[in-house]
């Protein structure tokens, strides 16, 4: 029976909706865990600095493949552990320039996978925040230091978009938990008036605390999935990560068929989802403008 060494820099319990869609990728491949396939689960549990020796334990083991879904830092730590165990990656990140593979459509080498949009819509998060909270001169934006390949280009593209619509920015910094009650007291001292949370796994796996934290300081925050407004967070705005994990999970089912991954051309998905929390909004003391409400794919009354 093959194996599925299964990288994830989060936990099961946060990533239990993506998983059931990595699951249908691979069954429409043919696969079943339990069945034809079997899967060595590795989590982080939003530690980056874990990933690295699970992904030489996974290589160790000698899995059939290396799948690396929804983690810049685990794909990155997948291919450094191996050059010949096939890896599928699902990352936001430009993987070309982040060197996992030679070119979208010729990846070369043992590396393939799906990309989306949410390090590119970074900008359109702050320019979505700003029309909902126009009064906001002063904005924060947090990022996570130990994962630079994510943080540093936000950092750059926030800081080009904030310059455009006249808003000063200032870079936060966590990754821990002990680093959510300084941020907030920065934003209270910088006099913020909105946040933007970068795109991290770290910061994924924490989300009902975050959310929390941005009602109970009154901080107007956007933040990259539909988990993060479900919880209470004002808006969030990126990629389906049902659709971009149920491609990894086909990714992995046809490596695992046989398919080198130098022959399949990484996917790029290109859907986007706004949602508004109309709730937290009305807590906030917030008017949400007719025209955010209408592009919204789902507001939460």
């Amino acid at each position: 029976m093959p194996v599925i060494g299964l990288l994830g820099s989060a936990s099961p319990d946060w990533w239990a909706g993506r998983m059931r869609a990595f699951h249908q990728g691979l069954s429409e491949t043919g696969y079943v865990e339990g069945r034809n396939v079997a899967i060595e689960y590795r989590w982080a549990e939003g530690r980056n600095d874990r990933l690295p020796a699970l992904a030489a334990d996974l290589v160790g083991r000698q899995v059939t493949v290396i799948a690396a879904p929804g983690s810049t830092p685990a794909a990155l730590a997948a291919k450094t552990a191996t050059t010949m165990i096939p890896i599928v990656f699902e990352i936001a990140s430009d993987p070309v320039e982040l060197g996992l593979v030679a070119s979208l459509a010729r990846p070369g080498g043992n590396v393939t996978g799906v990309t989306s949009l949410n390090a590119e819509v970074g900008p359109k998060r702050l320019e979505l925040l700003h029309e909902l909270v126009p009064t906001a001169n002063v904005v924060g934006l947090l990022v996570n230091p130990t994962n630079p390949n994510l943080a540093e280009p936000t950092t750059k593209n926030l800081h080009a978009a904030a310059r455009t619509l006249g808003l000063q920015l200032h870079v936060l910094h966590a990754s821990t938990e002990r680093d959510f009650d300084t941020v907030f007291a920065t934003l209270v001292q910088l006099r913020a008036g909105a946040l933007v949370i970068g795109a991290d796994p770290f910061f994924s796996s924490r989300l009902e605390q975050l959310a929390s934290l941005t009602v109970r300081h009154a901080m107007p925050t956007v933040y990259q999935t539909r988990e993060f407004t479900a919880a209470g967070g004002l808006m969030s705005y990126g990629a389906n990560f049902t659709d971009t994990f149920r491609a990894a999970g086909v990714y992995t089912g046809r490596v695992l068929r046989g398919d080198k991954p130098a022959d399949l051309p990484v996917q790029q998905t290109t859907k986007v989802e706004l949602f508004l929390n109309l709730r937290t909004a009305k807590v906030l003391g917030l008017e949400v403008p007719r025209t955010l409400v209408a592009l919204a794919d789902e507001v939460i009354e």
